[in-house]
């Protein structure tokens, strides 16, 4: 069975931290689903498909890390949503700060309580 990870984000625009966090996932999953969030509640520097366009640039074209390997769509849905569609359990999240932790914390907590599988 393969290992699939779901990653979640704006990726408005991707950074150096988001690009290190794929790469190392690559190494421990054999799928990476760079999922660039859609949401209506959120002002983006860059559109969906500039977003979308940007991180392929960078992840393939820049890097040439392998297409087989990862995906890179956007998505409005719940991030459970998106793991159950692409039976995946395994959500990745990146933490820049220690004030960062108490938020991921909860965010990990009620994706839990929504699909405690993940």
């Amino acid at each position: 069975m393969k290992k699939i990870a779901i990653y979640p984000g704006t990726f408005d625009p991707i950074t150096y931290g988001h690009i290190d966090v794929i790469k190392k996932a690559l190494k421990l999953f054999d799928k990476v689903i760079v999922a660039a969030s859609d949401g209506t509640n959120k002002k983006y520097l860059f559109n969906s498909g500039d977003r979308i366009q940007i991180i392929k640039k960078a992840l393939f074209y820049d890097l040439k890390l392998d297409k087989k390997k990862i995906d890179i769509i956007s998505f409005k849905s719940l991030t459970t949503d998106l793991c159950k569609k692409y039976k995946s359990n395994i959500i990745l999240r990146g933490l820049r700060a220690v004030s960062d932790f108490e938020y991921e914390f909860q965010l990990a907590g009620m994706n839990r309580k929504l699909n405690n599988n993940i």
